[in-house]
């Protein structure tokens, strides 16, 4: 026998079947919600790297290829934003929100639309009945956006906005309100999501076919880059990937297929891709497997550095580095024990933080339940600011290094990764592989697999299918939000007094000129602009362009 594997022999013998022996529950390998299978304890080969091998590996922090963070003292510089993504009800509610969290240490806002402003209906119309106010904020008119932040000096907050399809006509109304208070727009700081791709695979809040929806999507680009330098003009979202069931290696694969696909689609209209990837970012969700969660972030950096530098020829730093925000895993929380979320959305947070994160949004314990409650959002906060200033997580940079299991799980969820990338690009990229209904069919199969695990009890969820109370369900142990149910007619009425004090031939320009352009190749945002400060509503702009490209008909793969 090579004496190699005797001394490992010997070793398994002293050191990992007694503990099995002891402990027989005990599984005897870590394997990872994308089936990717480690032993449990590494063999004497296999040990945490040392320093020199993890720089050789890895590299440093702040340098190519970002494995180890992107900047090269991470937290020791600064801590990650804090920002609690909100909106619900009307916008002076929602406002009221955002004061709460700016006033109790909150260092960003991150906006929640409501359905019907996610797929450009104003409220008043028959097709918003019941959904006004749910899930997010109602924004129907510019008005309804200088409600929205009123007292909110837009030059000194960072604001996030998840928006797809509507996005350019959000951001033209939060431009519009900063212009409004004096704010000039090359002063703005803050990232609209803009990524459409995914609503066709995983969120369904789509309008317009692909082609004209990719066109939006590098209109908001390029219209950024001279007028409002500082904002991130897309965030490709690997986090709705994730919640509607996919695995950690199938969030990586088509979230950075998605974003590269981007990169390319705008340097087709002319845009460099040094500029485009300096203002990109990335969102990703931090879900229960701990270890793997880290792993796949510090995997992210890499094969997203190697994509710019490489593919693109970008030789600048920053545009090579994948900047993201991340949230807990909303598919991970419960509706029985509600109380449990508190500790799931803290280790998964922690995991976010491990794994380098520049932004944050920590979930609430009663999302299973309602939208979240002021209380709520403050643990949630609260969370976020014992992991930054209690637990010395943030004093030291990428602190599993090194470790045997995260670097070799860092190195397998990059290659299983760019083996789904590579199988994307074979069918001609990510718009072909959704019209064949390929991101869906793998998502959907793997959501099933997860379901089954849960339901036999494979898989754990504590307080549902093990340790569970006998005691019959009943109310939860706090207050859950409830949205005023006389809102959709409030904002029917704001609606009509807007369109009572607009000038009618101001406008009709506005709407004409955006319908005009649309049937051309020019960039549409400063119509889009113009229509929004006549006091045209969302539905009205929105309609325009569904005129000229169509609406989406959903692929059917079963």
């Amino acid at each position: 026998m090579d004496p190699l594997e005797k001394k490992k022999r010997a070793w398994e013998e002293r050191t990992l079947a007694p503990r099995l022996q002891k402990r027989p529950e005990r599984k005897e390998r870590f394997v990872s919600s994308s089936g990717l299978v480690f032993p449990v304890v590494a063999h004497p080969g296999e040990r945490d790297l040392s320093p020199d091998t993890v720089l050789e590996r890895t590299g440093f922090p702040g340098e190519h290829p970002f494995t180890r963070g992107v900047h090269p003292n991470m937290y020791r510089g600064r801590l990650w934003t804090m920002r609690q993504y909100s909106g619900f009800g009307d916008a002076e509610a929602t406002n009221e929100r955002y004061r709460t969290l700016l006033s109790r240490g909150g260092t960003g806002l991150s906006v929640a639309f409501d359905l019907p402003t996610q797929m450009g209906i104003d409220s008043d119309d028959p097709r918003a009945e019941g959904e006004v106010g749910k899930v997010g904020v109602a924004i129907d008119t510019l008005e309804d956006m200088e409600r929205l932040f009123d007292a909110i000096p837009l030059d000194k907050v960072s604001t996030s906005m998840t928006i797809n399809a509507t996005a350019p006509v959000l951001l033209a109304m939060y431009a519009a309100v900063a212009q409004k208070q004096g704010v000039g727009l090359d002063a703005l700081a803050g990232t609209v999501q803009n990524d459409i791709l995914k609503e066709y695979v995983a969120r369904g809040a789509y309008i317009f076919p692909p082609v004209p929806s990719l066109r939006l999507v590098t209109d908001v680009i390029g219209w950024c880059q001279k007028t409002i330098p500082k904002w991130n003009t897309i965030s490709v979202s690997g986090y709705h990937i994730r919640e509607a069931g996919a695995t950690a290696v199938q969030e990586l694969g088509f979230t950075l297929a998605n974003g590269r696909y981007y990169v390319q689609a705008a340097a087709e209209r002319g845009l460099a891709p040094a500029r485009i990837g300096s203002r990109l970012s990335f969102f990703f969700n931090a879900h229960n497997n701990f270890l793997e969660e880290i792993a796949k972030f510090r995997a992210a950096r890499r094969i997203w550095a190697s994509i710019m530098r490489d593919e693109f020829d970008v030789s600048e730093p920053r545009a090579q580095m994948l900047r993201f925000h991340t949230q807990t895993a909303g598919s991970t929380l419960t509706a029985r024990e509600p109380e449990n979320n508190v500790a799931r959305v803290a280790y998964q947070a922690l995991a976010a933080v491990l794994g380098g994160t520049q932004s944050l949004h920590t979930n609430s314990r009663d999302e299973a339940l309602s939208l979240p409650s002021e209380e709520s959002v403050t643990i949630a906060l609260r969370t976020q600011q014992i992991l930054g200033f209690e637990t010395s997580v943030a004093d030291t940079v990428d602190p599993f290094g090194g470790s045997y299991l995260i670097e070799e799980l860092t190195d397998r969820l990059e290659a299983e990764a760019r083996d789904l990338m590579k199988e994307v690009a074979s069918m001609g990229g990510p718009p072909r592989a959704i019209e064949k209904g390929f991101y869906q069919q793998a998502i959907h199969g793997s959501a099933y697999e997860a379901q089954k695990r849960v339901e036999a009890g494979d898989d754990v969820v504590v307080g549902v299918n093990r340790f569970r109370q006998d005691e019959q369900e009943g109310p939860p142990p706090f207050t859950t939000l409830k949205v005023d149910p006389r809102l959709e007619r409030k904002q029917a009425e704001r609606i009509a007094s807007v369109k009572e004090k607009r000038d009618a031939t101001t406008l009709q320009a506005a709407l004409d000129a955006l319908e005009e352009k649309a049937r051309g190749d020019d960039n549409l945002m400063e119509p889009i602009l113009a229509c929004v400060q006549a006091l045209a509503t969302l539905g009205e702009i929105t309609e325009r362009l569904r005129r000229v490209f169509g609406v989406y008909e959903e692929v059917k793969i079963f």
